[in-house]
């Protein structure tokens, strides 16, 4: 049997449809978190309405949190992987295809971020990120406090959960700024 030997470019390229693999998975992942959120929000506001306990909604915000950071670091894995195929892997084999020649790889990776419309669509996209997993964990807290009834052990509970719901936040306001 023949050897065969494996070239740069073709490793290249097999790791190129690896790390695009990577980066659809986790744009399905990612994009499915918001749907698992409105589900599991919808749920327990329908619960605790039914139950008449404003408590069970202090189960929103560390869900929210727990969604929204898998969701934030997922997103930005994917732009991670899109920055590195634009900035590392295609420039290898542009120069491995044109032996240095101004040839260029994978266009669409930097052309679809020269749109127009993007710096518009991230900042709406932010604020549907801090409206799933902040906004609303916030309200739940709003209703649970404003119910009056509450003890001090649960009203300490959800000073925590506001302080994970602000800190998650934050967070997404440093991603979409650096986005």
């Amino acid at each position: 049997m023949p050897e065969q030997d494996v070239t740069v470019g073709q490793l290249l390229l097999a790791e190129y449809e690896s790390v695009k693999s990577e980066q659809r998975a986790r744009i399905g992942f990612r994009d499915n978190l918001l749907y698992v959120t409105l589900a599991v929000v919808a749920a327990v506001i329908a619960a605790a309405a039914q139950a008449k306990q404003p408590s069970m909604l202090l189960a929103l915000p560390p869900v929210c949190v727990v969604l929204g950071w898998t969701y934030l670091v997922n997103d930005e894995k994917i732009s991670a992987i899109g920055l590195y195929v634009r900035d590392d892997l295609g420039p290898r084999l542009a120069e491995l295809a044109a032996r240095g020649g101004g040839f260029t790889t994978f266009g669409w990776e930097a052309h679809h971020r020269g749109d127009t419309r993007r710096r518009s669509r991230k900042a709406i996209q932010a604020v549907i990120d801090l409206t799933a997993f902040c906004a609303v964990p916030l309200a739940a807290l709003t209703v649970f406090w404003s119910n009056g009834n509450v003890g001090g052990l649960l009203v300490g509970l959800s000073a925590l959960e506001a302080l994970a719901v602000a800190g998650l936040a934050s967070q997404v306001v440093r991603y979409a700024r650096a986005a």
